[in-house]
């Protein structure tokens, strides 16, 4: 903390210029909604949606925001009274305010059982879940349930859960034990029919457990898993975050996060223990969140990885930087317009070449430093709903996916670990030794290490790994980025 500067909390709040306070009066909404992953993007998604609605609509719809893993976070927001700054950044303009919308805070490693006792708290009836892919515990290609050792003893024994599919399904089966009332789970992670899949993955975990069938039917009966298409951008805090807040309330926000003006989340309308009224804050609801969930996962991600990859093996610290490569622009353009535009139909209305120019615009606003490294992370959970998909799609309809098969070369190149300078690149991706070996073992060629990639079947579904058009492209982009560097490869593309 800087010397000589109050801290965010309770008591600092009147002196807080008055379009910087939060919404609500903090402390004063029961809590209703429980959320895992308290990271910066529910802070600056799914918690600031929740106050506009209560401060329009009321409801006790308070947050219990649990961190897994992140004792900080947690220490530092129960020192700030639950309190913590959004700062909604643009190029030509920056509006700092306080969020009140937490009514409490957990360190689930620290009190997994009191998290499971929030599961089955009758006053909680929204669970909401931002994770990461890879908390999951899916196979990304085909959805199934991935458990390892901890997440067996988690469902087989009576320790304390320590995963995420634990922490639910223990939740679950004490709330069904005690009859305590109807609840929806959902997801807001990037996965696939995000609500379909965290409903399978209850099922095979209750079914791993050998939980009574009186909890199965409950669950069936008592549970809803309403999927969502989220969307904004919120790069990690820095230093820089917190002396912006900083200056903008004239106290210090530990927990500070800075996001870009645009926000967006479509919700499938399916709380049977009823919800916050999100529509009063924007929200979309509807009966299928599919068609935007495609938009947002195969144009918005799919093209967001794509800059990543391509910008960290060109040397670019973030993705504004990334698109002022030139010619990475008129490539991305490309991918949409040929590739991702053909490979789904989106929702009613929307054009998804025009979807893509306002993504673009996004990614190039420079007050938003998302750094290429941040993006790339994880790359075996994400690829395959934002660009293996969109290649299984395309060639299952006679078409090609050349420019979408750049992108999973731009993947293969940054595995490697060398940017085209001859630095390292971190592979931070829970299938990180099982990718290396893969690559250390096979023919040091590119096409050695697109059939090493293909093999994946745990990341790569089964009909991209069998295609042959697709490996050619594939190992033809490779070729030209190991041979020339990114910079080259887009002149020539």
């Amino acid at each position: 903390m800087t010397v000589g500067a109050s801290r965010l909390d309770l008591g600092a709040l009147r002196r807080l210029p008055a379009d910087a306070r939060p919404l609500v009066e903090p402390g004063t909404v029961p809590a209703g909604v429980l959320h895992l992953g308290l990271g910066a993007f529910h802070r600056a998604h799914q918690a600031v949606y929740t106050e506009q609605a209560v401060a329009s609509a009321g409801g006790d719809w308070g947050i219990v925001g649990v961190a897994p893993r992140n004792a900080d976070l947690v220490r530092v927001l129960t020192a700030q009274d639950n309190l913590f700054s959004v700062s909604t950044l643009s190029a030509a303009d920056r509006h700092t305010r306080v969020i009140g919308a937490l009514a409490g805070v957990r360190l689930a490693a620290a009190d997994p059982q009191a998290v499971v006792a929030l599961l089955a708290d009758p006053a909680i009836r929204v669970v909401t879940l931002t994770v990461t892919e890879k908390a999951y515990q899916l196979d990304p290609a085909g959805g199934t349930l991935r458990p390892d050792p901890a997440l067996v003893a988690d469902l087989t024994s009576d320790r304390p859960p320590v995963t995420v599919p634990g922490l639910l399904v223990r939740g679950l089966l004490a709330r069904a034990a005690a009859d305590a009332g109807p609840i929806a789970l959902v997801s807001c992670d990037n996965l696939p029919a995000n609500g379909r899949r965290l409903r399978g993955l209850v099922q095979h975990a209750l079914a791993y457990a050998q939980a009574p069938r009186q909890a199965v039917d409950w669950v069936g009966a008592q549970v809803g898993f309403p999927g969502t298409m989220v969307d904004r951008i919120v790069p990690a805090s820095t230093t820089e975050t917190l002396a912006a807040a900083r200056r903008a309330l004239g106290v210090e926000d530990l927990a500070a996060v800075a996001a870009e003006p645009y926000t967006q989340w479509v919700i499938e309308d399916d709380f049977p223990g009823g919800r916050p009224a999100w529509e009063r804050a924007g929200a979309v609801l509807c009966a299928d969140a599919g068609p935007w969930e495609r938009l947002k996962l195969r144009t918005l991600n799919g093209v967001h990885s794509a800059a990543a990859y391509l910008g960290a093996l060109a040397g670019c610290e973030t993705i504004a930087d990334a698109l002022a490569l030139p010619h990475l622009a008129t490539v991305l353009r490309r991918l949409i317009a040929e590739d991702v535009a053909a490979s789904f139909t989106p929702p009613e209305g929307v054009d998804v070449v025009d979807y893509g120019e306002q993504v673009l615009a996004r990614f190039g606003n420079p007050a938003i430093r998302h750094r290429t490294l941040q993006v790339a992370m994880d790359g075996s959970q994400k690829l395959p709903q934002r660009i293996l998909h969109t290649i299984a799609d395309l060639r299952a309809g006679g078409r090609s996916a050349h420019w979408a098969a750049l992108v999973l070369a731009a993947w293969i190149r940054f595995a490697q670990g060398t940017a085209d300078d001859g630095r390292t690149l971190p592979l931070d991706d829970p299938l990180a030794d099982r990718i290396r070996a893969a690559l250390a073992d096979a023919p040091q060629t590119p096409a050695g290490a697109v059939d090493a990639v293909l093999a994946l079947d745990e990341v790569v579904p089964p009909e991209v790994a069998a295609d042959a058009q697709v490996r050619a492209d594939v190992t033809a982009w490779l070729t030209d980025l190991t041979r020339h560097g990114v910079r080259p490869t887009l002149t020539a593309a």
